[in-house]
């Protein structure tokens, strides 16, 4: 089979399932997991999206291409879900939108189905509004550590870091150099409260990753399974491809009023 480029809608290969989350209040949440085609996970992604107010949800575009990509090229379980009341083509989950208050609920119920399902490693990763949730409801006895992509740090505060901190749970910090809230040299004096933190500074970047969907994935990849970084940019087995303008990103279209590609870069 000949090698080929991995694009923006690139699916390799993996078994993947829709799945429910059920919360503590009562609530029944729609959600993916996509799992190595053959073989088990090395480690374990649970994606927490940006605001839903805003277009955020499960299929926002970071996290669509790392369950496409991430369980063939790096050995990766990833497993996303519409927060309550969020819909994407997945479905709606149910409830309201919760401020970021009601949504701690829906962040112990993927913690603990990873942990039922006996998922290996896992990691939160957030984007966003999604970077709050994890700093406020993420530091679990069952997570390993933390990413976040684009962290406004709108709500959470030194309280919130300091438990982190006393975790002693690796923490990284992915914030574009031109991101819309909050930025490289701000970032690295706020989360100074963490000191085992990691604060990147990614050049060129912005907060919606429009462009710079690759380097996300890449910087995640290295901590969370280094032998699989740098991901390849070919792929010689069996590709499918999306629909691109069914997965259409209303999180781009919503903050930056702009027309969605039918496709984005990378």
């Amino acid at each position: 089979m000949s090698t080929r480029p991995i694009r923006a809608n690139s699916i390799l290969p993996a078994r993947r399932e829709d799945i429910t989350l059920q919360t503590a209040d009562g609530l029944t949440l729609v959600g993916e997991l996509a799992l190595p085609a053959d073989r088990p996970p090395v480690a374990t992604l649970i994606c927490l999206h940006p605001l839903p107010t805003h277009g955020g949800m499960m299929d926002s575009h970071v996290f669509r291409k790392a369950a496409w990509r991430l369980p063939a090229l790096a050995d990766l379980a990833v497993l996303r879900f519409n927060t309550r009341g969020t819909s994407s083509l997945r479905g709606t989950s149910e409830g309201e939108f919760g401020g970021g208050i009601q949504e701690r609920f829906d962040v112990a119920a993927a913690i603990e189905y990873a942990e039922f399902a006996e998922l290996p490693d896992v990691w939160l990763v957030g984007w966003s509004f999604g970077t709050d949730l994890v700093l406020r409801y993420g530091c679990d006895p069952g997570v390993v550590g933390a990413i976040l992509l684009s962290p406004p740090l709108r709500t959470s505060g030194s309280e919130d870091l300091a438990g982190w901190a006393r975790s002693d749970k690796p923490v990284t910090a992915l914030v574009p150099e031109f991101d819309d809230y909050l930025r490289p040299d701000e970032a690295m004096v706020r989360f100074s409260e963490i000191p085992q933190a990691e604060v990147v500074g990614v050049a060129g970047a912005k907060h919606l990753w429009v462009g710079d969907a690759e380097t996300a994935l890449d910087e995640i990849v290295r901590r969370v399974n280094p032998s699989a970084h740098p991901l390849p940019r070919e792929w010689d087995g069996p590709m499918e491809y999306g629909d691109a303008s069914a997965y259409a990103d209303r999180t781009v279209a919503t903050f930056a009023n702009v027309p969605v590609p039918g496709a984005e870069p990378n």
